[in-house]
């Protein structure tokens, strides 16, 4: 075999083994679910939501409505398996297998305090490395953590605002304990209203929080406590047969998604009883993981209501326009200019899988996207007022200290304070959140492309230089 024959063979069979390589690893990595790198993409990036507004001068109600195939009453619970008790529904990346994640409505309000939130909405809370990103904080590192694990017993890097931080970039950067009670005295939190379909929403309330240095329940008690007891290593608590008719729900009914919404599915003091050790337990027999009790303090001053019906979650959450804890809460005023953000968790998914809007304007006898009807009594005439529509989409690992850096092309853009909404749709920020999510696995397999076209290029060029100096000759 001649040389230039030798080299031609060569470059083909190189150009051939690079295209081998690509084709087997195409689309490997690429919308893929990886659980241990926390990525999980829901299949719809975007869904319809509508809202409405009224107040009565001395209170505000929202609802809001959203699609949903079923229906998530249950959160986590405690199933009997061969002589124990075996905790189901741990947070997983995506949806939880066993449908075990309650479905849940959050709004987030501004008065003002927290300037960009008006123009990047619930983004600007999205520090780095966050719970669920694929290099999130650990658990380990956030009970290490001298404020945040020592002090505030957090186990987990959770949503905060740039101005917490000394840098922004940096999770554990954190302001002085008294620079963090300044800004607080200043407003610079946002007031985050949380129904949940399973802790508090059956009993009427929503979980009423906010976002600061972190998301931080209000002042008080949540709607719920943990039904386990440790020492015994089993329940506390146990329907009640004599007010329900039996002790436990059933397994099956719970992963088929058949539990009654108007049933006692959930334990609560009208429907409990103290667990009984001695009664005859069966594998399935299954019990909440949550005691669902009255809140207190700041913490108990949304009520709520939550009924799905035809495909849709209808809810609508309460509260006094001025609750007297303004460290705590947002106050609304007649004549008040707002700014909200919504998000939805459907599907059986938690943490940051979720839907999320861009933020809306809200207005109390001012010019706003959302209008706050004003009505006479106790109850809002909802038939009478128009849903405001809005589009959520998925926002994947879209941090603000990737917004704000040279990574990102419109950086310049948030610097000069240009909001989202005129250069993005909600469709477009769905596109790049899934970008992101796979951004590794885009770039290696763009590596591969490079070196086959390179190949390829060799080859061609190699075989055409041949032939024309075969011709030649």
């Amino acid at each position: 075999m001649q040389r230039s024959d030798l080299l031609r063979t060569v470059a083909l069979v190189l150009f051939l083994l690079a295209f081998g390589l690509l084709w087997v690893s195409n689309r490997q990595g690429l919308l893929v679910p990886n659980p241990e790198r926390n990525i999980a993409v829901p299949e719809t990036l975007t869904i319809p939501f509508q809202v409405r507004v009224a107040h009565n001068g001395s209170d505000i109600h929202f609802q809001y409505r959203w699609p949903a195939d079923r229906p998530h009453l249950i959160h986590d619970v405690l199933r009997f398996e061969g002589g124990k008790w075996i905790t189901y529904g741990k947070a997983v990346p995506g949806s939880q297998p066993e449908g075990l994640h309650e479905d849940r409505v959050a709004m987030m309000v501004d008065d003002g305090g927290v300037p960009e939130f008006s123009r990047y909405g619930g983004f600007v809370t999205i520090g780095n490395r966050l719970d669920g990103f694929t290099n999130g904080v650990t658990g380990e590192e956030a009970e290490a953590h001298p404020y945040f694990g020592n002090v505030r017993g957090q186990d987990a890097a959770t949503k905060y605002l740039p101005a917490t931080r000394t840098d922004s970039a940096d999770w554990g950067a954190v302001q002085p304990e008294d620079r963090l009670a300044q800004l607080r005295q200043a407003g610079y939190f946002l007031d985050l209203w949380h129904w949940r379909g399973n802790r508090g929403g059956p009993i009427g309330f929503a979980d009423d929080q906010l976002v600061g240095e972190s998301r931080d329940g209000d002042n008080g008690r949540s709607a719920w406590s943990t039904n386990w007891d440790g020492e015994n290593n089993r329940p506390k608590f146990m329907f009640d047969p004599v007010k329900t008719g039996y002790v436990a729900l059933e397994w099956d009914a719970i992963l088929n998604g058949t539990v009654d919404q108007d049933s006692a599915h959930y334990l609560h003091a009208n429907a409990m009883t103290e667990f009984d050790a001695d009664h005859a337990w069966r594998d399935g027999d299954t019990l909440p993981r949550r005691v669902l009790r009255e809140p207190e303090g700041s913490r108990a001053d949304i009520r709520a209501q939550g009924r799905w019906e035809n495909g849709y979650w209808t809810v609508t959450m309460s509260r006094a326009m001025d609750t007297g804890n303004p460290l705590d809460d947002k106050i609304f005023r007649d004549g008040g200019s707002y700014s909200v953000g919504f998000a939805v968790h459907r599907n059986a998914t938690g943490g940051r899988w979720h839907y999320v809007s861009l933020p809306v304007s809200l207005g109390l006898g001012r010019d706003a996207e959302l209008p706050v009807a004003h009505f006479t009594g106790d109850r809002p005439p909802w038939d009478t007022q128009l849903w405001y529509e809005i589009t959520l989409f998925y926002p994947g690992q879209v941090s603000w200290p990737l917004l704000t850096s040279h990574a990102h092309a419109g950086s310049a853009r948030i610097a000069s304070g240009v909001p989202a909404h005129t250069y993005h749709t909600p469709e477009q920020l769905a596109q790049y959140g899934v970008e992101i999510e796979y951004a590794d696995a885009i770039i290696k397999q763009w590596r591969w492309t490079l070196i086959v076209g390179l190949l390829l290029f060799v080859t061609i060029g190699f075989t055409l230089l041949r032939s024309i100096r075969n011709q030649r000759g």
